[in-house]
C-alpha cells in the first residue's frame, strides 16, 4: 500500500514537472511562433521577372527559381512520392509523429547513431520558414511546437501546397515548379515517374545527390525513392523496373527567356530596387510589362549589330584573336585539343570561336567552338583587307591565304543561309532609342553591342556632341524669331576673330561647299554649317539657348558660345529623342517611360502608365514619375496632356524641312535638283519620313534621327573614349555597293542602322504624315528669292508659312542661268 502511495505521488510530481516544463518551454519559444496571420500571409520568395509589352519574357531577377503552384497543378505522383520518401503518415498525425519519434529513437539507442529522422513535412516547413539551421535542441522544442501551431490554422493540402513550394531543391531552385524547369525544363505535368522520383529524393541532400553534379548518386537515391513507392502501393512492379531503367536525363536549363534585351531589362530592374529596395524587388515575384515590343526590340538589336559589323568591314581585318600553333614549325592541335582551347572562350552575342584547319586559294576550314566544321568561301573571306590604321587599310586581298593560315583563332557570325562569314569584335560603340513621340513610350531601346561586354548603357549614360542634329532646334529658334524656311541667308565661308583665343574662328560647310543665297529650307536639308551659325547670330546665342532649354535639355549641357550652332552641346541619345519628338507631335515635350505595367505575384495590377500625351486639353496635373499603388484596385487615371514647348505651327514647319532632308527639292530635268543629307532613307519608299544628319569634327560622333507621326528613333555611332575619331574607309572592290569609301558620317555610318531598324519597325504600318495644322498657309514661291512667284515651272514651289510671315512682294525678272545649280568652292567665293 506504501509502495503504490509513493508511485502514485512519483507519478503525480513528475506528471506536474512534465506539465510545468511543457508550459515553460512553450512561453520560453513562444516569441518565435508566428501568428495567424503570418500563417495565412506566407509570401513565397519568387524572382521579379521583366517582360516585353506583348508579354514576352526578357529577363528574372533574383538569388532563388521559383514558380509557385497549387495543391491542384500538381500531379498525384509527385505527392505519393514526396510523402513515401519524407512523411508516409503525413494525413494522419497533428503535426509531429509520435510513431515516427519513437522509432527514430530506438534506432538511436540500439545503433548509436541517427540513421533516421522523425521531422514531418509539417515541422520541415516551420524550420524552413520560421527557424534559422542551427543545430540545437531548443531548435527542435521550437520547431514541434510551430508545426503543432501550422497543423491548428492550416488544412494537410495548405501544409503540402506551402511545402512543395518552399523546399529547397539545389540549383537554386526552390519548389518543385522551379526544380522540373531547372532540371528538365518541363511543367510538372509533363515529368516521367523517374524525374519526378528524382525531384523528391532532392531534399535529403541537395548538392551531394543532385543529378548534374552527382549522376550517380542522384540516380541511387532515386530508386531508394521508386522502392518506398513500390513499398506502400503507389506503383506496381512493372512500373519500378521501367522507372529504374531509366538514364539520368537531368541537365542545367536556363531562364526560358524569349527575347533578351539586357539593357531595357537592368534599366528595369535599377528601376524597382530604386522604388523597393533590392529584398523586396528580387524576391516579391513582381512582373514588370515593359513598354518595349518584341518585334521592334528585335530589330533594333539587329541593326545595330549588323552596322557595327560593317563599319568594321570597311575598316580592315585586324588578324586572329590567337595562333595556337604556327604551321610552318609546329604540328596541328587534334580536333579535341582545339575545342579544349576553345572551350573557355567567352561568345559574345552572335559571334562564334572558331579556328582555322585548312586553307586554299578561296576558301577555308574551320572548326567551331562546339565541335562543327564549315568552310568559309571567297564571298565570306574577301572583305578583309588588312587594317592599318582607322584612316588606312590594305589593299583588297586576292586570295584566303592571304587573310587566314591554320591555327588561328578567329571569330565568325552566321548569315541568313546558314553559312558563316569571318567576322570580329566591333571596336566602335552604339546605341539606338525609338519612341512614340505622342506619348513618350519608349518602343525600343539598346545601349551597346553586348551588355556581356560592357554594362554601359549608352542609350541613357553616354552624353555625346550632336553635330548637326542641333540644327532643327537652331532653325525652330529662328522661326520663332520671325525667319521662314523661304528667307534667304548668304551659304559662304565664315572667317571671324576671336581677340580671346588669339585665332580666326572659320565654321566650315562640310563638304566645303558653297552656295551663296540659299532659302533656310534647304540649308538645314542640306545640313549647312555656316546658316547655322548666321541663324544664331540673328537670333541671339542668350535666346537659342533658352530655346533649346525648352525641348527638355540640360542646362549645363547647354554651352553658351557660338559652336553651339554647330552641335557642340553633349546630349544622350534618348534625351535627343525625346526633343526630337516635339517636331512629331506637334510642339510638345513628353516624358519617356519605359515601365507599362507593374503586377505583384497574383496577377493583381500595382501600376499602370498614365503617359502624357501630346494633346491641348486641360487636365489635371500628376507628376511625371512612375507612381507605384498598393491598392489591387483599377485605378482611374485622368487623361494627362504633356506641356506644349512650340508652336504647332512652329514643329510642322521644321518637320516638313527636314522631310526635304530625304527627299530632297528642285527639278533634277532642269539641273535645279538638290539631295538633302538624308536621302539614303528614300530606299524605305515612304514619303512620312523626316530626318537629320549628325556629324561631329573629325568624325568623333555620328548621328541619325528621323520620324513620321508614330515613330522617333535616334542612332549614335562612335567610341566610348570620347575624342576616338570613327576615320574613313579607301575603297574595297571586294565590299557590296553599299559599303561606300570615303570619311565616316553620320550618312554614312549612323544612318544605315537607322534605315533597317526603321525598314522592319515600319513594315505592314500605313504612312503616318505629320498633317499641316491651323494657321498655315502655302504658297508659290521663286525658288532662287524666296519671293512670291506667278510661275507654275520648274523655278517655284508652294511653300509652308505661318499667317502673317509671308512674303508680300513678287519677284520681277531674273537672268536665264539663275536656276542652275550655283555651287562655288571656299576659294572661288573669296
Amino acid at each position: 500500500m506504501i509502495l503504490l502511495k509513493r508511485t502514485l505521488q512519483f507519478f503525480i510530481i513528475c506528471t506536474l514537472i512534465s506539465l510545468i516544463t511543457l508550459i515553460s518551454l512553450y512561453y520560453y519559444v513562444k516569441p518565435d511562433i508566428p501568428s495567424v496571420q503570418v500563417l495565412k500571409d506566407v509570401q513565397l520568395q519568387t524572382p521579379m521577372q521583366v517582360f516585353t509589352k506583348d508579354g514576352l519574357l526578357i529577363n528574372q531577377f533574383g538569388e532563388k527559381r521559383r514558380i509557385p503552384v497549387t495543391i491542384d497543378e500538381i500531379p498525384q505522383p509527385l505527392i505519393n512520392a514526396f510523402l513515401a520518401t519524407e512523411d508516409n503518415r503525413f494525413y494522419d498525425h497533428v503535426g509531429i509523429d509520435p510513431i515516427g519519434i519513437v522509432r527514430s529513437a530506438i534506432v538511436l539507442i540500439s545503433t548509436g547513431e541517427k540513421k533516421q529522422g522523425a521531422s514531418t513535412i509539417t515541422m520541415q516547413l516551420a524550420r524552413n520558414f520560421f527557424l534559422t539551421r542551427e543545430k540545437a535542441y531548443i531548435r527542435k522544442v521550437k520547431e514541434i511546437f510551430i508545426a503543432l501551431h501550422i497543423e491548428n490554422i492550416l488544412t494537410k493540402d495548405e501544409i503540402l501546397e506551402l511545402y512543395l513550394n518552399k523546399i529547397e531543391l539545389g540549383n537554386r531552385a526552390f519548389g518543385i515548379g522551379a526544380a522540373a524547369q531547372v532540371y528538365y525544363g518541363k511543367e510538372l505535368k509533363d515529368l516521367t515517374l523517374a524525374q519526378m522520383a528524382m525531384i523528391a529524393g532532392l531534399p535529403k541532400a541537395p548538392s551531394a545527390l543532385n543529378p548534374i553534379r552527382n549522376p550517380t548518386r542522384a540516380k541511387a537515391r532515386r530508386n531508394v525513392v521508386l522502392g518506398r513507392l513500390l513499398t506502400e502501393n503507389y506503383i506496381t512492379q512493372e512500373q519500378y523496373n521501367e522507372a529504374t531503367n531509366q538514364p539520368i536525363t537531368a541537365y542545367f536549363h536556363g531562364a526560358e527567356i524569349d527575347l533578351y534585351a539586357p539593357y531595357i531589362s537592368e534599366m528595369v530592374r535599377a528601376e524597382m530596387v530604386s522604388r523597393y529596395g533590392v529584398d523586396k524587388a528580387y524576391n516579391s515575384g513582381f512582373k514588370i510589362f515593359t513598354s518595349v515590343e518584341s518585334r521592334v526590340q528585335k530589330a533594333a538589336q539587329t541593326a545595330l549589330v549588323n552596322n557595327l559589323h560593317n563599319y568594321d568591314m570597311r575598316h580592315g581585318f585586324r588578324g586572329p584573336v590567337d595562333v595556337l600553333w604556327d604551321p610552318e614549325t609546329q604540328p596541328a592541335l587534334t580536333q579535341q585539343q582545339i575545342i579544349d582551347k576553345l572551350k573557355p572562350v567567352n561568345e559574345l552575342g552572335d559571334l562564334n570561336a572558331a579556328v582555322v584547319l585548312r586553307v586554299s586559294e578561296k576558301s577555308a576550314d574551320v572548326i567551331l567552338k562546339n565541335g562543327q566544321k564549315t568552310t568559309l568561301d571567297w564571298d565570306n573571306l574577301k572583305w578583309a583587307r588588312k587594317y592599318i590604321t582607322r584612316y588606312r587599310q590594305s589593299f583588297a586581298p586576292k586570295a584566303a591565304t592571304d587573310i587566314l593560315s591554320p591555327g588561328m583563332q578567329i571569330w565568325l557570325r552566321k548569315n541568313q543561309d546558314d553559312s558563316y562569314i569571318l567576322s570580329q569584335i566591333p571596336e566602335a560603340a552604339s546605341a539606338i532609342v525609338s519612341l512614340d513621340p505622342q506619348d513618350g513610350r519608349i518602343k525600343a531601346i539598346v545601349g551597346g553591342y553586348s551588355f556581356e561586354q560592357s554594362q554601359y548603357n549608352r542609350a541613357v549614360q553616354a552624353k555625346r556632341q550632336v553635330g548637326s542634329n542641333i540644327k532643327p532646334f537652331i532653325y525652330s529658334a529662328a522661326l520663332e524669331k520671325g525667319y521662314t524656311l523661304a528667307s534667304i541667308l548668304n551659304d559662304a565661308p565664315i572667317n571671324q576673330w576671336d581677340k580671346s583665343q588669339g585665332v580666326a574662328w572659320r565654321p566650315k560647310n562640310s563638304p566645303a561647299v558653297y552656295n551663296g543665297p540659299i532659302r533656310i529650307r534647304r540649308a538645314l536639308a542640306q545640313s549647312k554649317n555656316v546658316i547655322s551659325v548666321r541663324l544664331l547670330r540673328g537670333v541671339g546665342l542668350q535666346r537659342t539657348a533658352d530655346h533649346l532649354l525648352k525641348f527638355g535639355f540640360k542646362n549645363s549641357d547647354i554651352n553658351r558660345s557660338e559652336s553651339l550652332a554647330l552641335g557642340s552641346a553633349s546630349i544622350t541619345p534618348l534625351e535627343l529623342a525625346r526633343g526630337m519628338s516635339s517636331f512629331a507631335n506637334g510642339g510638345h515635350l513628353i516624358e519617356p517611360y519605359f515601365i507599362s505595367e507593374i503586377q505583384d505575384a497574383y496577377g493583381n495590377v500595382l501600376f499602370k502608365a498614365n503617359p502624357a500625351i501630346a494633346c491641348d486639353e486641360s487636365a489635371t496635373p500628376v507628376s511625371n514619375e512612375l507612381m507605384l499603388n498598393n491598392s489591387t484596385d483599377e485605378i482611374e487615371q485622368p487623361r494627362r496632356c504633356a506641356p506644349r514647348v512650340i508652336s504647332k505651327q512652329n514643329a510642322f514647319l521644321i518637320a516638313d524641312a527636314l522631310h526635304s532632308g530625304i527627299w530632297g527639292g528642285g527639278s533634277w530635268a532642269h539641273k535645279t535638283g538638290w539631295s538633302g543629307t538624308g536621302w539614303r532613307a528614300q530606299a524605305l519608299e515612304r514619303r512620312d519620313l523626316s530626318g537629320k544628319t549628325g556629324t561631329t569634327n573629325d568624325s568623333v560622333d555620328t548621328w541619325f534621327s528621323g520620324f513620321n507621326s508614330k515613330v522617333m528613333t535616334s542612332v549614335w555611332v562612335g567610341f566610348d573614349n570620347p575624342g576616338n575619331p570613327l576615320g574613313r574607309s579607301t575603297y574595297n572592290n571586294n565590299l557590296d555597293s553599299n559599303q561606300i569609301s570615303g570619311a565616316e558620317s553620320g550618312a554614312k555610318t549612323a544612318q544605315p542602322a537607322w534605315v533597317e531598324f526603321m525598314r522592319a519597325a515600319l513594315e505592314g504600318t500605313p504612312e503616318a504624315p505629320i498633317e499641316p495644322p491651323e494657321g498655315l498657309v502655302s504658297i508659290r514661291i521663286d525658288l532662287a528669292t524666296g519671293l512670291l512667284s506667278h510661275k507654275n515651272d520648274y523655278t517655284s514651289r508652294f511653300e509652308y508659312f505661318e499667317k502673317g510671315t509671308a512674303p508680300t512682294k513678287y519677284v520681277l525678272s531674273q537672268p536665264n542661268d539663275i536656276f542652275e545649280e550655283d555651287t562655288k568652292t571656299e576659294e572661288e567665293l573669296f
